[in-house]
């Protein structure tokens, strides 16, 4: 009976910590220190950039300050200033030639090839808009976290697409639904803006979210932490820098190699760690 019970205790025990210890984050490298305030990571297969939007500034401040950068897919800086003259970038999409950022009131609208700004959508009555994501259908969805609702971008037109939230960030369309972080808990909805919760208990500075397998997300939020989250509600802690005061913001995902890449904030770089 001893040895019964000893081997049942040894694979349970066995069993607990191989899900804990599942998925991992393995530093690849990290920038120099000179990006002022990264917010944001786009990854670009496309032409294998990282596009970092930087804050340089206050978060919510209009002082032109603000710019979209190029890192290489090696951690060197190529360009601080693809873009320049923006205030307080934060979460990027590209749609065909264009590229979207969303800029404290304004969804910025940018020539993907010279970098040039096309145009600016205000958004009525926002005070902070976050992220962004784009759907397969072009329907441009930004979050502003201090209004707590999420505006659609739909042929040309700003309309609010929902609401009620407690302080949306985090967004990700994924074939009719779109997923959105809020204060700690992650969000579904359906085409019929039918809400379900996914996951709730994560920190609630959650920021940003990228998509691994279908039900299966890294979602990083802005303290310094980063979470494997399942659609059933598990959720596993696979970084945590708080104590060295780095911040993990919206954060980067090349799902062919899977690579993360995290802006730091604060720490002004950028840091790739592989998922494994």
């Amino acid at each position: 009976m001893k040895i019964k019970n000893l081997f049942f205790t040894a694979l349970f025990t066995a069993s607990f910590f191989s899900v804990q210890a599942q998925n991992t984050l393995a530093e690849i490298w990290a920038t120099e220190g000179t990006i002022p305030v990264p917010e944001s990571v786009f990854y670009s297969a496309t032409d294998k950039i990282l596009y970092v939007a930087q804050i340089d500034g206050k978060a919510g401040e209009k002082d032109g300050k603000g710019a979209i950068g190029k890192v290489g897919l090696d951690g060197k800086v190529i360009d601080l200033n693809w873009v320049s003259g923006l205030n307080a970038p934060k979460g990027m999409g590209r749609l065909g030639s264009k590229f979207y950022v969303a800029d404290v009131t304004d969804i910025v609208e940018i020539d993907f090839k010279s970098g040039k700004i096309l145009k600016k959508y205000p958004v009525e009555e926002s005070k902070f808009l976050n992220d962004l994501t784009i759907d397969s259908k072009g329907n441009i969805y930004v979050s502003d976290s201090d209004t707590h609702k999420v505006h659609l971008l739909k042929d040309g037109k700003v309309s609010t697409y929902y609401e009620t939230l407690t302080r949306p960030n985090g967004l990700l369309a994924i074939g009719s639904d779109l997923l959105i972080l809020d204060s700690g808990s992650l969000i579904k909805l359906d085409a019929n803006k039918k809400p379900t919760t996914i996951a709730e208990g994560l920190d609630k500075s959650t920021d940003g979210i990228e998509e691994v397998k279908p039900g299966e997300y890294i979602v990083s939020c802005w303290a310094g932490v980063i979470y494997y989250v399942k659609s059933d509600g598990s959720k596993e802690l696979m970084l945590d820098t708080k104590a060295a005061g780095s911040n993990t913001a919206d954060i980067g995902y090349d799902a062919r190699k899977k690579i993360v890449y995290v802006p730091t904030f604060l720490k002004n770089s950028v840091v790739a760690y592989q998922l494994k």
